[in-house]
C-alpha cells in the first residue's frame, strides 16, 4: 500500500510537470514517465492473464483505453485514466483491508507458547507440543494455550476475543478454560484437556480462514456477469470505433476511437466485482464483533431468506444447568435411589447425569459399575454392586415392560429400576435463558412467525417451556432420529426460496445441525460438534444472537443489492452517454472511480452492523 501511495505521487508530480510544460515533445515524455510509474504493473499484469487464458478483465480493459488514448493523441487522458484507476485499487485495497481486519482481529487469539510443568521446572514449548494431561501455568496477561481445567488457583478471564462479550468471567479450581482467552490477573494452573490441533483456537481459527471461499449465489452471479459482460462490451467498443466511421458521412476514426475507448472505461466492471463480496466480507466482519461466526457468505446469505426457525431446548433455549428438585422413592430409601441413579449416569456427560452426581455429592466408585450401555432417547442401563439398574425416561421403563409413576411434574423425570421393579423416580428441573424470551420476540418482530422447539424431555417439561417463551408449536419426547424426522417434515412446508434455520447446542444435535438449510451451534465454542455441524457458530450462549444474525444478513444482502442496481444504472447511463460522444474521457474515468467508491463505501456499512 506505501508503496503504491508513493507511485502515485511520483506520477501525479510528472503529470502536472507535464501540462505545464509548454515544449511538446518534453511534455509527451513527462507524460509517458508519469503512465509508466502508474501503470506498468497494470499493463503487465494485464499481458500475464492474457498469456493465462484470462484475457478480458479490468486490467485488459484499463490497459487497452489507456494506451489507446496516447495513440489518438490524447496523452493527458491516457495518464488520467491510470492514475484514477490506481486510485480506486488502493482504495479498494483500503476498504478490503479494514474488512479482513475486523476478522483476522480473531487470529489475535492464536496463543505463541505454552508455559507447561516438567519435573518440577515451568518449560516454554508451543502449544502444538503439549500433551493431554500435562500442567500448564498461565501467568497474569497471557493467553490460554490450550483447552483445560483449572487445578490450582482462580483468576478472572478475559474471553471477548472468543465471545464478544466484554464482561470478564471468574474462573476457578474445576472451571473450565477455553484457547484463545486471556487470564487477567491471577496465576492458574491448569490440566491440558485436548492436543492444540482438536482446541477451540484451533478450530475457530480454521473457521475463520475458510470463510471467505463459500462464496454466495450473489457474488457467484456478479462473477459470472463480469465474465460475458466484459467480453460483450470489448466487441461493443470495436464495432463502435470502427464501424461509424465507415458508415456515416463526415465521421472521423480518431473521434469514433476516442468515444469507444470512453466506453470501455466505464464498461469495467470493478465496482460489481469488488464491492458485492466486500459487502459480504463486511457482513461476516460485523457478525463477528457482534460474537458471530458465519463460516461462508453463502449461509449469510440464506439466513436473510428464514422463514422457519427451529429450537432446541436444553441448551439452547433453557440454561442446561439442571438441579435435583425431588426425589420419589417407592421402596429404598431416597440417598439409595439417587446413589443408584448416579451410579448409572456415571460415564456421562449430559447436563442431567452431572446434575444428578451433584446432588448425590459422595465419591463414586467406578469399580463398582459394569455393564454400562447408553440407550440413545432412553437413558442407560448398568449393573451397580450386582444390581441391574436401568434410569432414564418414560420411554425406557415403556421398552422394559415396567409398571412406573406417570409423574405430571414440570421437569425432567429421571425414573430408576432396580432388577426389574420399579424403585422410583427422581424430577430435575431446568431453567430459561435470560434472553430466551427476547430471542423469540426479536425473531417474530422480523416476521418470523413458524417457531418450532423440539425436545426429547418429558411432553409437560417442554409444553411448559414453550408458553413461557411464546413458541406455538413443540414436539416433545423426540429421540435424535426422530428431531432429523421432524425437521425434514418442516422443510417441506416452507417455500421453495425459504430457509429452515435449527439453532442447538451443537452436542447431540449434530445430525439436524447438518440436516437444516441452516444450521446454528449455541454456545458451541467448547463443542467439537458444533463447529463441525453447524454452519453458524453463536460464540455467546445468547439466542438472541440469532435475530441479530438475521438482521446482519438481510442488512448485508439490502447493502449487495444497493451496490449491484447503483452501479449498474450509472454504467449504463454513461455508456449511453459515452456512445453519443456526450462524456468526455475524463468523464468516463470519473464515472468509473466514483462509482467503485461509492459502492466500496456502501459496502464498508455492513462492517459497521450494531444490534
Amino acid at each position: 500500500m506505501k508503496k503504491l501511495i508513493g507511485r502515485l505521487i511520483i506520477s501525479a508530480i510528472f503529470f502536472v510537470s507535464a501540462i505545464i510544460i509548454d515544449d511538446s515533445q518534453t511534455k509527451l515524455i513527462m507524460y509517458a514517465i508519469s503512465y509508466i510509474i502508474a501503470g506498468a504493473d497494470v499493463v503487465k499484469r494485464a499481458v500475464f492473464n492474457i498469456k493465462d487464458g484470462e484475457i478480458f478483465d479490468e486490467n485488459f480493459l484499463m490497459s487497452l483505453a489507456s494506451i489507446g488514448a496516447f495513440l489518438i493523441g490524447e496523452a493527458p487522458e491516457g495518464v488520467a485514466v491510470m492514475l484514477f484507476y490506481q486510485l480506486g485499487e488502493m482504495f479498494q485495497s483500503y476498504a478490503v483491508g479494514q474488512s479482513r481486519k475486523s476478522i483476522s482481529s480473531l487470529m489475535d487469539i492464536r496463543p505463541d507458547y505454552a508455559n507447561v510443568l516438567r519435573n518440577g521446572d515451568i518449560v516454554t514449548i508451543s502449544p502444538e507440543e503439549a500433551d493431554i494431561g500435562e500442567i500448564i501455568v498461565i501467568k497474569a496477561g497471557e493467553k490460554v494455550p490450550l483447552d483445560s481445567i483449572v487445578r490450582e488457583g482462580s483468576s478472572m478471564l478475559d474471553t471477548s476475543a472468543l465471545t464478544g462479550e466484554s464482561l470478564p468471567r471468574e474462573v476457578m479450581v474445576g472451571s473450565e478454560l477455553l484457547s484463545g482467552c486471556i487470564n487477567m490477573n491471577g496465576l492458574l494452573k491448569a490440566r491440558v484437556t485436548k492436543l492444540y490441533s482438536e482446541s477451540t483456537v484451533s478450530k475457530i481459527l480454521e473457521l475463520v480462514e475458510n470463510a471467505s471461499s463459500r462464496k454466495s449465489k450473489s457474488e457467484k452471479f456478479i462473477t459470472k456477469f463480469a465474465r460475458y459482460y466484459t467480453p460483450l462490451v470489448v466487441a461493443i467498443a470495436a464495432i463502435l470505433a470502427v464501424l461509424p466511421p465507415v458508415f456515416i458521412k463526415d465521421a472521423s476514426f480518431s473521434e469514433w476511437i476516442y468515444r469507444s475507448l470512453a466506453f470501455l472505461v466505464v464498461s469495467c466492471p470493478c465496482a460489481l466485482v469488488i464491492s458485492v463480496p466486500l459487502s459480504f466480507f463486511g457482513g461476516i466482519g460485523g457478525a463477528s464483533k457482534n460474537g458471530i461466526l458465519v463460516k461462508g457468505s453463502n449461509y449469510l446469505e440464506a439466513m436473510a431468506k428464514t422463514e422457519i426457525v427451529v429450537f432446541d431446548k436444553t441448551g439452547t433455549l433453557t440454561k442446561g444447568v439442571f438441579k435435583v428438585q425431588k426425589i420419589h422413592s417407592e421402596k429404598a430409601k431416597p440417598q439409595e435411589l439417587l446413589k443408584l441413579a448416579a451410579y448409572a449416569e456415571n460415564y456421562s456427560n449430559h447436563p442431567i447425569s452431572i446434575s444428578l452426581k451433584e446432588a448425590y455429592r459422595e465419591e463414586i466408585d467406578s469399580q463398582k459399575i459394569t455393564h454400562v450401555e447408553e440407550i440413545p432417547g432412553h437413558g442407560v442401563s448398568a449393573l451397580v454392586e450386582n444390581i441391574e439398574v436401568l434410569a432414564g425416561n418414560d420411554k425406557l421403563m415403556e421398552k422394559f415392560n415396567i409398571p412406573y409413576n406417570k409423574e405430571t411434574s414440570v421437569g425432567t423425570v429421571v425414573h430408576v429400576a432396580a432388577d426389574g421393579e420399579y424403585a422410583g423416580y427422581i424430577l430435575i428441573a431446568d431453567q430459561v435463558k435470560e434472553d430466551a424470551a427476547e430471542a423469540v420476540k426479536a425473531l417474530k418482530d422480523q416476521n418470523i412467525k413458524n417457531l418450532v422447539m423440539l425436545t426429547g424431555d418429558s411432553e409437560s417439561a417442554g409444553i411448559n417451556t414453550a408458553k413461557e417463551l411464546d413458541i406455538d408449536k413443540v414436539y416433545a419426547q423426540l429421540l435424535p432420529a426422530d428431531k432429523v424426522e421432524k425437521v425434514e417434515e418442516l422443510i417441506l412446508q416452507k417455500s421453495e426460496r425459504g430457509v429452515l434455520v435449527f439453532a442447538g447446542d451443537g452436542i447431540n444435535d449434530a445430525p439436524v445441525l447438518a440436516r437444516a438449510d441452516v444450521g446454528v451451534a449455541m454456545g458451541g465454542l467448547g463443542s467439537d460438534a458444533a463447529i463441525e455441524a453447524a454452519d453458524v457458530v453463536i460464540m455467546t450462549d445468547e439466542p438472541s444472537k440469532i435475530a441479530a444474525a438475521i438482521k446482519i444478513s438481510k442488512n448485508t444482502l439490502r447493502i449487495a443489492y444497493q451496490n449491484i442496481i447503483f452501479a449498474i444504472s450509472v454504467k449504463v447511463l454513461i455508456l449511453i452517454l459515452s456512445t453519443f460522444g456526450l462524456t468526455s474521457l475524463w468523464a468516463a474515468v470519473f464515472a468509473d472511480v466514483g462509482v467503485a467508491f461509492i459502492a466500496i463505501l456502501n459496502a464498508m456499512r455492513a462492517l459497521t452492523f450494531k444490534n
